[in-house]
């Protein structure tokens, strides 16, 4: 990429961001777009616009408040695995500054100095553009000037490791703050068990599990909850609230045709059929009023035969002390692995009901086909997208579809294909795969989601860096010099090295679009705006349906903190060779902590809270990254004909030893409550029946029948919400 085009690609991101930026300020001002751009403060029953610093409608004003709000507002608002996402951009923020502060003023004099380089490209030009002589490339081989890229490479390092440290501490401390607290949560009162053997003296599921129990904590126990195969009572509760919804739409739809100029109105009907398009046309008050009539007693009567006749080798046990539940979590209850394996209960609204039952030998096999079929679906992907990096270059278009040259040629048009094409290629294939990797995860037998969405997320951090980063830079290098390399195959690893440089213009562009456009989609809501209008104006009946269209959503934490890793990857392995990406990596994560900060205060309600277990995660591929990034400097160093090249070695090795250290310090209070944390007194004395209640399906309790629910989002009262959201309406 030449540096006009570099600059064309920057300066329209950059645009499209000031455009976005602009439409948020105007939008989220507007009454009617409260639900889209505030419904983390309706949820909770505060004003749009307050609940804050700023009780402004300055359409600036977030951006105050964003940076003037605490870590305490964020859990007050998101809880701690939002804070827990905070620390993590704010360390990579803080790794990338420290190293920029260094290496910028350092490295990019040394490379723009350097005299004949003395590399050729295979027509016997220079291999140089504008931006190529910024990076390590135009270092000449065994040049002294290579001694200050290697005690870079330490700078980086241990800047890493020293933020990666403290960032653990913190970590560490958010999470117990939070499970020392003195309210009440219902699943630290709980143990899940799994594995329960047949009982071999006659007695139900109930009984054995409350005998084991009881005998061993006689003071403590409170009694169990066995898992049950809710397959088909869930099937029937579900047709009967879909029945129910659909009745009180129809009521409405009915109650508004007589208003017109039939005082007798026009009763909806509906097909019985495929999507409602086919089959038998029938009354849908008087048919669904039928199947509620139907459903109900044999609901009860599925309620019960579930409970008496499907339970399952699983259960939540419960205990009248959080001490002893967290002590109990952590033993070893049997001597055979196979059986009573037990663990520290997650919430009610996380928990894999499906997945409870699966035995200890099912979960390991499950988890080995499903790492295969990830490594498959890694190889297989790796062909795809090195073909997208390969053909997705104006050079090879050209190559294999000759007839596109004239338009291609074309100056305005080259330069702004040079700019995007490779990168939005990748994206929206990139766009394709996380649903896939959550559903394999799952498949695994993984007891809750929080669990599942960490598991989603490691796939997709290695597939992103084995085939985006590591799988551009081969097939861009195979598919331009492949001829050579099959004449002198040794040429290989040489061919490799000496492209990544040049890729490195192209990963910064890939940067610079995903936090300009992609900062500025996420702040707008511009498309979760468009969609809630349309189901407002075309689909909405009841509140209920307008309930559905604004409803809020979590992060994603499956798709953004792997994609957040993959920047990081990309950054920290180039900040080196090619210094000038440092800049990019540190706004990437700069905007990102400001523009999430907002989105975390107003928009986002997360579905769970797992206390800060996502940070293990997220620290070892930090670390995995520091070690690539550390690899690929020796064997860069090597082609390089560096004779010190060796003095990088003890990197890794140090990297290595920084994570086994970690690990053995932080990791198993992440793992399970400790002690000390749970041992600290409660402001109340906790209601076992009210926390043994909130763990029973919906299905199964017949007093949340006819409370409001819409499918299986989270369980939060939007009663406030309809409330203010009627407030905003009138304004």
């Amino acid at each position: 990429m030449d540096f006009s085009s570099f600059i064309t690609s920057l300066a329209t991101s950059f645009m499209i961001f000031v455009i976005l930026m602009i439409l948020f300020a105007w939008l989220s001002t507007k009454p009617g777009n409260a639900v889209v751009y505030y419904p983390n403060r309706i949820v909770k029953g505060m004003d749009p616009w307050e609940g804050g610093r700023s009780k402004t409608r300055n359409p600036f004003a977030w951006i105050r408040e964003a940076m003037s709000s605490s870590e305490e507002d964020i859990i007050a608002m998101s809880g701690v695995d939002s804070a827990v996402f905070f620390v993590f951009l704010s360390t990579v923020f803080g790794i990338f500054v420290l190293s920029g502060v260094v290496l910028l003023p350092l490295l990019l004099p040394l490379a723009m100095s350097e005299h004949d380089a003395g590399i050729l490209d295979s027509t016997g030009k220079n291999a140089f553009r504008d931006l190529d002589k910024l990076s390590m490339a135009h270092i000449n081989e065994r040049s002294a000037r290579l001694w200050a890229f290697l005690a870079s490479c330490y700078w980086v390092s241990f800047v890493s490791y020293f933020l990666l440290w403290r960032a653990y501490q913190h970590v560490s401390n958010l999470r117990a703050a939070a499970l020392k607290s003195p309210e009440v949560k219902p699943e630290q009162f709980a143990i899940l068990v799994r594995d329960i053997p047949s009982s071999s003296e006659g007695y139900s599921r109930n009984e054995q599990v409350d005998t084991y129990f009881k005998s061993m904590y006689p003071e403590t126990y409170y009694k169990s909850m066995v898992v049950t195969d809710n397959k088909e009572v869930n099937k029937i509760y579900e047709e009967l609230v879909a029945c129910k919804k659909k009745v009180r739409r129809a009521e409405i739809i009915y109650s508004d045709s007589k208003k017109g100029p039939n005082p007798q109105g026009v009763k909806p009907t509906h097909r019985l059929g495929f999507l409602g398009l086919l089959g038998k046309k029938v009354d849908t008050i008087d048919y669904c009023n039928e199947r509620i009539r139907e459903l109900t007693p044999k609901l009860e009567a599925a309620q019960k035969e579930t409970l008496r006749e499907k339970q399952l080798a699983s259960a939540l046990v419960f205990f009248n002390d959080r001490t002893t539940a967290s002590a109990a979590g952590q033993c070893v209850h049997a001597q055979m692995v196979d059986t009573w394996t037990v663990m520290n209960a997650p919430e009610s609204r996380q928990l894999l009901w499906t997945n409870l039952s699966k035995t200890y030998y099912a979960r390991e096999i499950r988890q080995y086909v499903v790492y295969f079929i990830v490594f498959l679906t890694i190889c297989f992907y790796m062909i795809p997208i090195g073909l997208v990096s390969a053909l997705t270059t104006l050079a090879n278009l050209e190559k294999l579809a000759p007839f596109l040259k004239p338009v291609v040629e074309r100056a305005a048009i080259k330069t702004v294909l040079e700019a995007y094409l490779p990168q939005i290629a990748l994206i929206v294939f990139l766009a394709l795969l996380p649903k896939f990797l959550l559903f394999l995860s799952k498949a695994e037998g993984i007891p809750s989601e929080s669990h599942a969405v960490r598991a989603a997320s490691g796939k997709y951090f290695y597939f992103s860096v084995l085939n985006v980063f590591i799988g551009v830079t081969i097939g861009g290098t195979l598919f331009d010099s492949l001829k050579e390399i099959q004449k002198n195959p040794n040429s290989l690893v040489q061919k490799l090295a000496s492209s990544l440089p040049g890729n490195a213009t192209f990963f910064l562009t890939f940067v610079a679009l995903k936090f300009f456009v992609g900062y500025g989609l996420e702040l707008s809501r511009i498309v979760p705006l468009i969609i809630f209008h349309l189901k407002r104006k075309y689909l909405c009946k009841t509140e209920g349906d307008v309930k559905e269209a604004w409803l809020p959503g979590e992060l994603g934490y499956a798709t953004k903190v792997p994609t957040d890793l993959l920047i990081f990857t990309i950054v920290i392995c180039y900040s080196v060779i090619a210094p000038l990406i440092i800049p990019f990596g540190a706004i990437y994560f700069g905007l990102g902590w400001l523009v999430f900060r907002n989105q975390m205060l107003k928009v986002y309600v997360p579905k769970y809270e797992s206390y800060g277990k996502m940070w293990p995660h997220m620290h070892v591929r930090i670390l995995g990254a520091l070690i690539l990034f550390q690899i690929t400097m020796v064997g860069y160093f090597t082609i390089k004909k560096f004779y010190y090249s060796a003095l990088i070695i003890p990197l890794p090795i140090l990297s290595f030893l920084f994570a086994f250290v970690c690990r053995k310090k932080f990791y198993p209070f992440f793992h399970t409550t400790a002690i000390e944390v749970a041992s600290h007194d409660l402001k109340e004395t906790p209601n076992m029946d009210l926390i043994y209640k909130s763990f029973i399906p919906w299905s199964l309790n017949p007093d949340k029948l006819d409370d409001e629910r819409l499918g299986d989002g989270p369980s939060y009262d939007l009663r406030p919400a309809l409330d203010a959201y009627a407030q905003t309406q009138d304004v």
